[in-house]
């Protein structure tokens, strides 16, 4: 068992790969949202007339470091996807599950592609992770939730690791009484978590990336310890260092050189990863060796 980065096509690698090898997928494909995706790194020092105030009214002054951008936009966004999901059904074992990580402007017709693929009967859930950051429109509610659908590959024996769930306070402790209310609660299919916060610990300046805490979650309850966990549209490496820091070996797959470079950073301190077709100790791409 080893940890494994590629770069490169992600169908051509994950049609490479055995049968029934991975314990859980997670996946956050482009979300298809026809617009420019940009973050904007930055940082900050102190200065009497800055346009930020910080701890009891200190001024500090954002200096732009730099942007990262993408189109997202795919007029055969469905053709593009349905080949690497039926990849990622044959390659989960027996207990496997699939995490798909979209939003509401193309989660109706990915339900329908992945019914068709998976069997309705697969069909365990939809997550939606709720978040209160960023702008609000006046025109419409504005939109502040991403789904996560999630299939099985086999309906009686996939695993739920219910036990190891972290818990959560209650809302209203007062209404379930003192020993619930120290105890918690296990979540439900409605995840009320905060995106990246922008100076943030966690913070790569990644376009996309997501909440090491939502992908702990996951990786808790749908993967066995010593498992592994595929992501193929890996970005910044957050399934990986979820994997990674609760003992599951982790295969990361993309083709943005960003993406490769974000991720040599961020796992800089972890020795254990065969890299393929990107050397992380250098600028110097690798021609890729396939597997």
């Amino acid at each position: 068992m080893e940890n494994v980065i590629y770069f490169g096509d992600n169908l051509s690698i994950l049609e490479r790969l055995p049968s029934e090898s991975i314990d859980l997928i997670y996946i956050d494909p482009p979300f298809n949202t026809r617009k420019m995706q940009r973050r904007t790194q930055i940082r900050t020092i102190r200065s009497e007339d800055g346009d930020r105030v910080g701890f009891q009214g200190a001024r500090y002054r954002t200096i732009p470091i730099g942007t990262k951008a993408y189109l997202d936009w795919f007029d055969d966004f469905l053709e593009f996807l349905e080949p690497r999901l039926r990849e990622a059904q044959r390659l989960l074992k027996e207990h496997g599950s699939l995490y798909f990580h979209i939003d509401y402007r193309e989660v109706h017709y990915c339900k329908i592609l992945l019914d068709a693929i998976f069997g309705r009967e697969c069909f365990l859930n939809e997550i939606i992770w709720a978040y209160d950051f960023g702008g609000r429109t006046r025109r419409r509610w504005p939109p502040k939730h991403d789904n996560i659908l999630v299939y099985v590959k086999n309906p009686r024996k996939y695993l739920f690791n219910y036990e190891e769930i972290e818990r959560i306070p209650y809302m209203a402790p007062g209404l379930v009484g003192p020993e619930k209310a120290r105890r918690g609660k296990t979540p439900t299919d409605t995840w009320w978590h905060t995106i990246v916060p922008t100076n943030g610990k966690e913070k790569t300046g990644y376009p996309t990336q997501k909440p090491l805490g939502i992908l702990e979650r996951i990786i808790r309850a749908s993967s066995p310890r010593g498992g592994v966990v595929l992501d193929f549209f890996a970005g910044s490496g957050t399934t990986g260092e979820a994997a990674w820091k609760l003992g599951r070996y982790f295969i990361l797959i993309d083709n943005n050189p960003e993406a490769m470079r974000v991720m040599a950073k961020r796992f800089r301190d972890i020795d254990s990863i065969r890299w393929v077709g990107f050397d992380p100790q250098g600028s110097d791409w690798e021609e890729h060796k396939g597997l």
